[in-house]
């Protein structure tokens, strides 16, 4: 039953093992006081007097049960704790480790809605059942189980009686979970959907608000939500009606005991203090059996929330080497590569060298897989066939870490973190100077903004760099890459978000530090990139030519068209207009 989580336990197994035992000497001090309070009731069916010498022991015997049952299971929550959120640690380290050998492409398929749903909320859930369902499960079951032994030992016939309620509270509880875990797949799914939208729609509200899509998204964010509800309430309705069956019936033992065996007194066949010592017993089964049976419907749960997580990231791992890299150059070759999204293929076997100290900048219509080729040489996915090699070395055959080291990658869209300028831009070098740094800002054209901040480059960039602008993240994005200073560079549409007179600037920057380096370039303003050493031009996952900017124009249809489209787009104006 355990098989799942045992492994994510370790050494915290014995905290776990003595909580159980804690839990177990807890509950039968629960249960002697029903014995002391027999003890007391027998002298008053004698008709005899009850000594206050037997009275006071069995009055502080009692007290004594009572604080040694708090305690106990105090010390036994206590260890039950100490175990379950070192798991939950472990847990979460391991699932992290899959996460990171995941490749990105995947991680981004998966969507942060449902990744945070899986580190935070259902790994969360889990504490519940290793800090409480199992060492007190187990405790809460042994002990009535030993108790109704004991009443059978008493009295067989009454015994026999104890497990009416119990069967049938057993059959009600069988027949929730049955209802329940036929409807826990989509109920998990419907979860994970409505995180995902809920995050979809929160980051995309400033794009709703400009084009005034207020209603299809929100209506899109309600309909997710109240289909959760829906569903989450007749899963619910399903299984209320039962669980308040064997929540009624379980801890009434008495329910058939009384009336039978006061019957059965009356005719003779059983004395009174029997009965008592029965009622007595079947009232200390009855609680605690109810609380065993409530933490047996969740321990199932456990082997299936774990069963789920680990599914979600199944995924076969990145492929990686152990190596370091021992190319000879910086040289870049994409041999017959080919590669698919889910199962359509967008490149079919292309063919293109990079060479140390020049750039290549590659061109086409958006979806021709221009950034599909830049992501595959950062290795965010596994090529279905082909090979990538740097200085004649398989990427594949080198740790990724070596592989980041040999390779800064600026994308369009950049994160930066919740913390100041200064530390974003060290991420790309964390053991630099603050000099350094300063000079990275200076050569990213960060400056004219720094110096308009009250706390410069110690401000604080906000979720998701959401105080600077697009053109603003974007260059410190570039000051992180040139602090890191690696011989290989990547550009997709790194200038996107820049203004013309930035731009002039930003390309002045780059001009800079490109220099003896292999750069790979993506534009769709091709005047940014006309002075390349080489243009490779993309249509439909094929590569269909190459060359420089005059040779293409003269020699590739595509080219030219992408050209004047480039020059038409440059050439818009807003028109102005005159008001009478």
């Amino acid at each position: 039953m355990f098989k799942r989580v045992t492994p994510y336990m370790g050494e915290y197994m014995k905290y776990t093992k003595r909580a159980t035992v804690l839990m177990l000497l807890g509950i039968i001090f629960s249960i002697i006081p029903y014995f002391i309070f027999y003890q007391l009731m027998t002298p008053l069916i004698a008709n005899e007097k009850i000594d206050v010498k037997f009275f006071a022991t069995r009055l502080i015997l009692f007290a004594v049960c009572e604080v040694m049952y708090a305690l106990c299971y105090v010390a036994g929550l206590e260890n039950s704790h100490i175990s379950a959120y070192n798991t939950l640690k472990n847990l979460r380290i391991a699932l992290q480790g899959r996460l990171e050998n995941q490749p990105l492409g995947n991680i981004q398929e998966i969507g942060s809605g449902r990744i945070k749903k899986v580190f935070t909320d259902d790994i969360d859930q889990i504490e519940l059942l290793l800090a409480h369902a199992i060492p007190e499960g187990i405790a809460n079951i042994v002990i009535p189980i030993l108790v109704v032994i004991i009443m059978f030992v008493v009295d067989f016939r009454l015994g026999l009686m104890t497990l009416v309620p119990i069967f049938a509270g057993i059959v009600a509880m069988g027949m929730m979970m049955k209802q329940g875990y036929s409807k826990m797949n989509a109920y998990y799914e419907a979860a994970a959907v409505m995180n995902n939208t809920i995050i979809e729609y929160v980051n995309g509200m400033e794009v709703v608000k400009v084009f005034n899509k207020d209603g299809e998204s929100y209506k899109k964010f309600g309909d997710t939500v109240k289909r959760y509800r829906d569903f989450t309430i007749d899963w619910f309705k399903c299984c209320w009606p039962w669980m308040a069956a064997y929540t009624s019936i379980l801890p009434c033992m008495a329910l058939l005991i009384l009336p039978i065996g006061s019957m059965m007194v009356l005719s003779g066949t059983l004395t009174l203090n029997k009965l008592v010592l029965e009622l007595c017993m079947s009232f200390s089964v009855g609680p605690a059996l109810l609380k065993a049976l409530n933490f047996a419907g969740k321990i199932p749960q456990l082997d299936y929330k774990i069963e789920e997580l680990e599914k979600l990231l199944e995924h076969e791992a990145l492929k990686q080497g152990n190596n370091s890299f021992t190319g000879s150059t910086k040289d870049i070759s994409f041999d017959n590569i080919h590669f698919s999204y889910k199962d359509e293929e967008v490149l079919h076997g292309v063919n293109l060298n990079l060479k140390q100290g020049e750039t290549t900048a590659l061109v086409g219509e958006s979806g021709s897989g221009k950034s599909t080729l830049a992501k595959l040489l950062v290795h965010y996915y596994d090529l279905d066939n082909g090979k990538i090699s740097i200085g004649g070395q398989d990427i594949t055959d080198m740790r990724l870490e070596a592989l980041n080291n040999l390779v800064a990658y600026v994308a369009q869209e950049q994160f930066l973190f919740n913390t100041s300028i200064y530390e974003n831009i060290l991420i790309g070098n964390p053991k630099a100077s603050k000099e350094e740094v300063m000079i990275a800002a200076k050569r990213a054209q960060c400056e004219d903004f720094i110096n308009r901040l009250k706390e410069g480059i110690y401000t604080n960039v906000g979720d998701g760099g959401k105080t600077l602008s697009g053109g603003e993240r974007q260059r410190v994005a570039l000051a992180r890459a040139i602090l890191k200073d690696a011989p290989i560079i990547v550009l997709d549409e790194a200038t996107a978000f820049m203004d013309p007179e930035n731009e002039e600037k930003m390309n002045a920057a780059l001009d800079e530090i490109v220099k003896d380096k292999t750069v790979l370039v993506i534009a769709h303003r091709l005047s940014t990139i006309k002075n390349a050493d080489k243009i490779c031009v993309m249509k439909d996952g094929n590569l269909i030519s190459e060359g420089h900017h005059e040779e293409l124009l003269d020699t590739s249809d595509e080219y030219k068209k992408l050209w004047e489209a480039s020059i038409n787009a440059s050439a818009w104006m807003i028109k102005e207009v005159k008001y009478a």
